[in-house]
């Protein structure tokens, strides 16, 4: 108790931003902390507040500085914070349901027999030991009955279809263009390794030393495959590999969907690319006879890749997609196998320590398989309907606040302005869980047959995908399941997608007052409905289509503003030596920006004009961004970080906390950050797009 009561002081006498009005304030609201007959907690973890550092200095590191010190990341993670701390708690409950499930003895061709069944070939570890690559032998032999060149195009279009890692594959989407129809769309791929820096970067000491354990690494997943000519084959490949790096776009190259956009005609592929037989791989991949045309994503990638191609060795084709074959199924063979791809992609690449316990693993494969049909159980049992009740009027707060906020920026014009109200009156949001759930009926699992059932999933899925085209758009579909800790915004279907299991604390805690909540969810869904204005989503329109409708001047004044984001995180360095990409956290970046702002005017909506009650002294606005804060949370292993810079378009979690909280007026206000401050930029400086 005294603890306790020593933390809440130390909080109130650090916080002097309180002033003297916010704890006059705080007899007279007390009463009005309710819900519904409920008495709201302030849901902020003031127990991680680290009382030697002042948020005026260090915002992340006060209100989460003793988290920091204190938690460990789990020896079977590459981070820990606020999403993987769901993830976790998720995961027993959705092991609960499957075994439950699978207890029952099911009537065949049900989804609980197939959960179940597909649950227990994975626990079946006995069985996987005694047929090691066995489970394989059919595509392997495929791949070594390759007599000639001209043999790839399809054989590349079904490892495709069974989940291999090819140099090119296909996606089922709206066109970009024309967002009435479904399009194939054509993109670059193929690499062992996340990016091609750890393919190109040689001065990079990090990069060079995971190349090199990756080349150990193919030639003992060839061994353990039998391959009499390991170490050969495996330079060959990763020599391979480092030629298909060299020809393909980097991240932030791959963020431009105007230069992504090329429309062909099947009969011109040829003409793009030539020196592969196209017609052939467009007949065996399933997409000729049901469109006239496809979207190539980078066609000089693909030309690259043909040049590649035809001057490397059918010998070295062989033994690349046979190494691609069983690193995609590695996971569902034998101890060796699974050890062996843990001990590079999970230990060398990201640091992590132990594998996680099996069922954890096999909760994730029944997941990937079955993910809407395990959902619905999920939500059926976690997801009550007054949490989606609630989210629903933060959301029409938030929309308002855009709509509010659209009118008054100074860097758009009029013209564009409207069009901005027309593609917001146009959002759809998707809460908790789909209408209409996924069939699973085609799909076959079997007890003994782990990867059969993984195959026929995956071919089930790509069937699914590939009769999309030439049909009406399935507006109902989701792109996750309801047990995901996520959201997202999809420019083409103008949709913001929040599923049931990010609806917990920290980021939406229902015995919290609305402020905390506010500053977790509410920004998570102003993040998600601000990319549909960042600097991608904003070449959509409101039906989904690339389009631009933005005038001269509205593009100038918004680069200049997104220049000044980039600059600012391009200083971030969360590793010497490894700074943030500014320009492939862009969107992101934006998005955190302008998320927090509308979330902050979203918040004063809800109030209705009324004083925010103060708890625990803590105001409404300090408790949103102290909401904010505490969801990014984050400790990561250096290899993890590492990759994390190379290849994702987030920003680190202390940055995604700071960075955006420097160039929030409110912020200031709230906490009083005064100049010589470390918290402080200039108004000057600061990047406010909403």
């Amino acid at each position: 108790m005294k603890k306790q009561y020593l933390l809440s002081a130390l909080t109130l006498a650090l916080i002097s931003s309180q002033g003297q009005a916010a704890e006059g304030a705080a007899a007279k609201n007390a009463a009005k902390n309710t819900k519904g007959g409920q008495t709201l907690t302030s849901g902020i973890a003031t127990q991680y507040i680290e009382p030697s550092v002042r948020p005026q200095d260090d915002f992340y590191d006060y209100l989460n500085g003793k988290w920091m010190k204190t938690v460990e990341i789990p020896a079977d993670k590459s981070s820990w914070g606020s999403f993987m701390e769901l993830r976790e708690n998720t995961l027993p409950q959705l092991r609960g349901i499957i075994e439950k499930v699978a207890a029952g003895k099911p009537a065949a061709a049900t989804d609980a027999q197939r959960i179940g069944d597909f649950y227990a070939s994975f626990m079946d570890e006995a069985r996987l030991e005694q047929l090691g690559v066995t489970p394989l032998k059919g595509e392997l032999d495929k791949i070594a009955a390759l007599k000639d060149k001209s043999e790839l195009p399809a054989l590349l279009a079904r490892l495709g279809k069974i989940g291999v890692g090819v140099p090119f594959d296909f996606g089922i989407h709206q066109d970009n263009k024309d967002s009435t129809k479904y399009v194939a769309d054509i993109g670059q791929g193929g690499l062992g390794m996340p990016d091609r820096d750890y393919y190109l970067k040689a001065d990079d000491a990090k990069l060079a030393a995971a190349k090199a354990k990756y080349l150990t690494h193919v030639q003992k997943m060839l061994t353990l495959a039998g391959d009499k000519n390991a170490a050969a084959n495996a330079k060959a490949i990763v020599d391979f590999e480092t030629e298909i790096a060299r020809v393909q776009w980097t991240k932030v190259e791959l963020r431009d969907p105007i230069k992504a956009y090329n429309k062909v005609d099947l009969a011109d592929m040829n003409k793009v690319a030539p020196g592969f037989d196209w017609n052939a791989w467009l007949q065996a991949a399933g997409i000729a006879g049901k469109t006239s045309y496809v979207i190539v994503g980078q066609p000089t990638y693909l030309k690259g890749f043909v040049e590649v191609s035809n001057k490397t060795p059918l010998d070295t084709w062989k033994a690349y997609l046979s190494l691609h074959l069983i690193e995609s199924y590695g996971s569902f063979l034998s101890k060796a196998f699974v050890d062996e791809r843990f001990d590079f992609y999970g230990t060398t690449l990201s640091g992590v320590k132990e594998i996680e316990p099996r069922w954890k693993r096999g909760v994730g494969a029944v997941e990937r398989s079955q993910g809407e049909a395990l959902g619905k159980l999920y939500t059926e049992q976690y997801f009550p309907a007054e949490r989606k009740a609630r989210m629903e009027a933060l959301v029409k707060n938030l929309l308002a606040a855009y709509k509010q906020s659209i009118d008054t920026l100074d860097w758009m014009s009029p013209a564009t302005k409207k069009e901005a109200q027309a593609k917001l009156a146009k959002f759809t949001p998707k809460i908790g869980y789909p209408n209409k759930w996924k069939d699973y009926s085609a799909l076959v699992v079997k007890r003994d047959d782990l990867v059969g059932n993984v195959m026929r999933s995956r071919i089930v899925e790509a069937d699914r995908e590939l009769n999309k085209l030439g049909k009406p758009i399935d507006r109902e579909e989701w792109g996750m399941t309801p047990q995901t800790i996520n959201a997202y915004y999809n420019p083409e279907m103008n949709e913001i997608v929040f599923p049931a299991a990010i609806l917990q604390p920290p980021f939406f805690d229902a015995n919290a007052d609305d402020a905390v909540n506010y500053g977790g969810i509410g920004a998570v869904i102003g993040h998600e409905i601000s990319h549909g204005f960042d600097d991608q989503g904003a070449q959509y329109d409101g039906d989904g289509n690339l389009r631009d409708w933005w005038t001269a001047s509205d593009h100038k004044n918004f680069k200049a503003k997104t220049e000044m984001l980039v600059a600012q995180y391009n200083a971030f360095e969360p590793i010497p030596g490894y700074h943030v990409n500014g320009e492939l956290t862009l969107g992101e970046n934006i998005a955190d920006n302008s998320g927090l702002a509308i979330a902050y005017k979203a918040y004063k909506i809800s109030l209705k004009g009324k004083p925010a009650p103060v708890i625990d002294g803590l105001t409404g606005e300090q408790r949103l961004y102290m909401g904010w804060a505490q969801v990014w949370r984050t400790k990561m292993r250096e290899a993890q970080q590492i990759v994390q810079v190379k290849t994702d378009p987030h920003s680190p979690g202390q940055f995604r906390a700071n960075g955006t909280l420097k160039n929030q007026p409110g912020f200031y206000d709230a906490f009083k950050v005064k100049q010589g401050d470390k918290m402080y930029l200039a108004p000057k400086d600061r990047v406010i797009i909403w």
